[in-house]
C-alpha cells in the first residue's frame, strides 16, 4: 500500500506526489492531517481553515471517485503528527509514503520526525517538489550558493527554467470502483472545530474554480497588468493567492497557462505579460529563502542587524490599526476590507505594512502575525518577505529612507476614492476632492464620525529615518 499525504496541495492535476504515489498498479490511500491547536499556534486564519477544509472535503469526493479513500486524521500539534503516522501506516500495511516537500521550519522538523518513526517499521519516504516552480536549491549563485537579492535571481530563475522546462502532468486515471465519501460537514471532530463549512461566496473551492480565475485573468487583465495592479478599485489583478496558498493550482500551472496565452514565456519587462510572471518569481524567492535562512521562521529580521531597532508595542495604537480607524482614510479601508473579506491587495498591504512601521514604528512581527490570523492566503514565506521588506529590516528592503505617505498613496493609486468610501461608509458622502484628507470638510459638516489622523505623517517619517540612521551609527 502506498500512501499519498496532501498538505498546501490540495489538487489532483500537476501533484509530483499523487503522480509517484499512483505510478503503478499498488493500492493507493490518501492522507490529510488536521492540526487545530498548530494551526492556531501558527496564526492561521479561521477563514483560512475553512477554506482548506472545503477544498479538502471536495477533494475527498474527487479521490473517492478515483477509488482512492481519503483518510483524515485529527493530531493537535505536529509534535503528536509522526506517532499518529507510524500507526496508521502500520493499519493500512502502507510500505511507501509520498508527500510534497513543506519549507517552513517547524514543518521540516516534523517532516524528519516522520521520516525517522516510519524507517523503523522499513516505510520508506519520498518527499517531493510541489510548492514552486523550480525547487529550492536549484537556483544558485556562479559560487554555488543560494541567492540573497532578487534581480540577479530573477535572471538566474529564468535561465534555468528554460533550460530544465516542465511539464504539468494530469489528476492520475482511475484506481479502481469509485468510493463513498462521508462530507466534512458530519464529521463532529471538524464541525466542533471550525462550524459551518459552507464555503464562503466570495471564495469557491475546486481545481476548476481556479484554473476558470487563472484562465479569465490571463484574457481579459493580463496585458494590462503593469498599468492596473495598483488601482484596488479595478479587477487587475488576478486573485489567486488563496488558491495558490493552498495548492489548488500550482504556480507551474499558472507560468503554463500564462505562456500558451501568449505563444512564447516573457523574458523581460518589456514584453507583455512579464511584469505578472516576475510576481511568481518574487513568489519564488521568498520560497527559497525560507529555506535558506530558516530563522525567518523564527520571528528572526533577514538582516540581523535590524534586531536592535528600537521599535514600539504600543497595544492602543496597534489595535486602532488592526480596526482601521487610524485617520487615514486609505489605510482605513485597506483594513476594513482584510477583516471583511479575509483578503487585501497587494498595494495597499504595503500601504498598511509601510504605515504600522514607519509611521507608528510598531514592530513588523505585530503585523505579520495580524494579517496570518486574518488573510485567507496566509502564506509564511510571502506574509514574513512582504513585511520585512515593508519595514526595512529584509531581502531587497525599500532603502530606509523611503517612507510610504498614506494620503499621496491614497491619492495616487484610488484617485476618486471608490475604493475607500466601500469600506469606510464614514466617508461616503465626502467629495472626491477631499476623501483622502477629508476632516476639514467633515468638520464643517459639524461631523465627528470619523477619528482624526492618529499621527503627523511628516514628524513620523523623520522619526522612523532617524531609527535607521541610529543603528547605522552604532
Amino acid at each position: 500500500m502506498r500512501l499519498v499525504w496532501f498538505r498546501n496541495d490540495l489538487r489532483l492535476a500537476d501533484n509530483p506526489a499523487l503522480r509517484h504515489g499512483c505510478a503503478d498498479e499498488e493500492p493507493v490511500a490518501a492522507l490529510f492531517i488536521i492540526s487545530p491547536t498548530q494551526w492556531r499556534q501558527h496564526k492561521i486564519a479561521p477563514i483560512r481553515q475553512r477554506f482548506m477544509l472545503a477544498q479538502v472535503d471536495a477533494l475527498g469526493r474527487e479521490l473517492a471517485a478515483l477509488g482512492i479513500g481519503l483518510h483524515l486524521l485529527r493530531v493537535e500539534t505536529f509534535a503528536e503528527v509522526p506517532a499518529a503516522l507510524a500507526d496508521l501506516c502500520r493499519e493500512l500495511g502502507v510500505t511507501r509514503l509520498y508527500a510534497n516537500q513543506a519549507i517552513e521550519l517547524d514543518e521540516q522538523r516534523r517532516d524528519h520526525g516522520v521520516t525517522a518513526g516510519l524507517a523503523e517499521q522499513e516505510v520508506s519516504c519520498h518527499w517531493l517538489n510541489g510548492c514552486c516552480v523550480l525547487p529550492p536549491g536549484r537556483v544558485l549563485t556562479g559560487g554555488r550558493e543560494m541567492f540573497k537579492v532578487f534581480t540577479p535571481f530573477s535572471r538566474a530563475w529564468l535561465k534555468a527554467l528554460d533550460e530544465d522546462g516542465f511539464v504539468i502532468h494530469r489528476a492520475p486515471a482511475p484506481r479502481g470502483e469509485p468510493l463513498q465519501w462521508q462530507p466534512l460537514a458530519e464529521r463532529v471532530f471538524v464541525d466542533e472545530m471550525l462550524g459551518e463549512l459552507t464555503p464562503d461566496p466570495r471564495w469557491p473551492v475546486g481545481e476548476a474554480e481556479a484554473l476558470r480565475r487563472l484562465h479569465a485573468f490571463l484574457e481579459q487583465a493580463v496585458l494590462d497588468y503593469g498599468e492596473t495592479r495598483d488601482f484596488p478599485a479595478l479587477a487587475g489583478t488576478s486573485i489567486l493567492s488563496p488558491y495558490l496558498a493552498a495548492g489548488i493550482v500550482s504556480p507551474r500551472q499558472c507560468v503554463a497557462a500564462l505562456q500558451q496565452r501568449l505563444g512564447a514565456r516573457p523574458q523581460s519587462k518589456a514584453q507583455p505579460g512579464f511584469v505578472w510572471l516576475n510576481e511568481l518569481i518574487w513568489r519564488e524567492f521568498y520560497r527559497h529563502l525560507l529555506v535558506l535562512i530558516p530563522t525567518l521562521s523564527m520571528n528572526r529580521p533577514f538582516k540581523p542587524e535590524t534586531v536592535a531597532l528600537p521599535w514600539s508595542w504600543d497595544p492602543d495604537a496597534f489595535a486602532a490599526w488592526c480596526e482601521g480607524r487610524t485617520g487615514y482614510p486609505i489605510v482605513d479601508a485597506a483594513m476594513r476590507c482584510l477583516n471583511a473579506t479575509g483578503w487585501m491587495h497587494n498595494r495597499l498591504r504595503m500601504i498598511v505594512a509601510s504605515f504600522l512601521t514607519k509611521d507608528l514604528h510598531i514592530h513588523w512581527r505585530l503585523g505579520e502575525d495580524y494579517f496570518m490570523s486574518q488573510l485567507i492566503d496566509g502564506d509564511l514565506a510571502a506574509n514574513n518577505g512582504g513585511w520585512q521588506w515593508a519595514a526595512g529590516t529584509g531581502a531587497d528592503a525599500a532603502p530606509y529612507f523611503r517612507v510610504f505617505n498614506p494620503t499621496t498613496q491614497g491619492q495616487r493609486f484610488d484617485p476618486q476614492g471608490e475604493f475607500i468610501r466601500t469600506w469606510v461608509t464614514e466617508l461616503a458622502d465626502v467629495p472626491a476632492a477631499y476623501v483622502h484628507q477629508p476632516h476639514d470638510w467633515l468638520r464643517l459638516k459639524g461631523r465627528q464620525d470619523y477619528p482624526a489622523p492618529m499621527v503627523d505623517h511628516a514628524v513620523a517619517r523623520v522619526r522612523a529615518i532617524e531609527m535607521f540612521r541610529d543603528l547605522e551609527k552604532t
